[in-house]
């Protein structure tokens, strides 16, 4: 998978709006390409609040899935349904020490699956722990609240960053 994110300095900055996009690559079992536009924005409180909210950032993602040439389903019966969902993270951050924040639905976000309708619904936690300027360390969890489109049930990830 890859990201890759953008600015236009006239008009998305003084929004404080990023655009960009996502492929995802035909690794694992479902033999699926997957790509899709993607704009986020980021709100920071001009005053510290008792919560010590450090950033409201927004994102919406649309992911649009397709085959392979060679990929069909008779080639491979048990690849899943191509991917058609709007992908919403509406992340907020708190600030728990200089250098450690509490972030929710950073990771995983809401899904509405718009191929067969339904929607994914999750409560998405993240500790995440600045060790330097440019490296970053994470853990979370995720619990599905509503699911009328199946994802997942539970879901606990790790994730180390290098930022530059």
């Amino acid at each position: 998978m890859i990201t890759v994110w953008g600015q236009d300095l006239t008009v998305l900055k003084p929004l404080g709006a990023l655009i960009g996009g996502r492929v995802i690559f035909p690794f694992g079992n479902n033999g699926q390409w997957a790509v899709g536009p993607q704009l986020g924005w980021s709100f920071q409180p001009n005053i510290d609040t008792l919560l010590h909210v450090t950033d409201f950032s927004p994102l919406l993602r649309y992911m649009y899935g397709f085959d392979s040439k060679n990929n069909s389903l008779s080639v491979n019966p048990s690849q899943p349904a191509l991917a058609r969902n709007l992908q919403i993270f509406p992340t907020v951050g708190f600030q728990l020490s200089p250098n450690t924040m509490l972030r929710f639905w950073d990771e995983n976000g809401m899904v509405y699956n718009s191929a067969g309708g339904g929607w994914f619904v999750p409560i998405d936690a993240m500790v995440t722990h600045r060790l330097d300027k440019n490296w970053v360390v994470a853990v979370g969890a995720s619990k599905q609240l509503v699911q009328t489109f199946s994802q997942y049930d539970w879901s606990t990830y790790a994730k180390v960053s290098f930022n530059f």
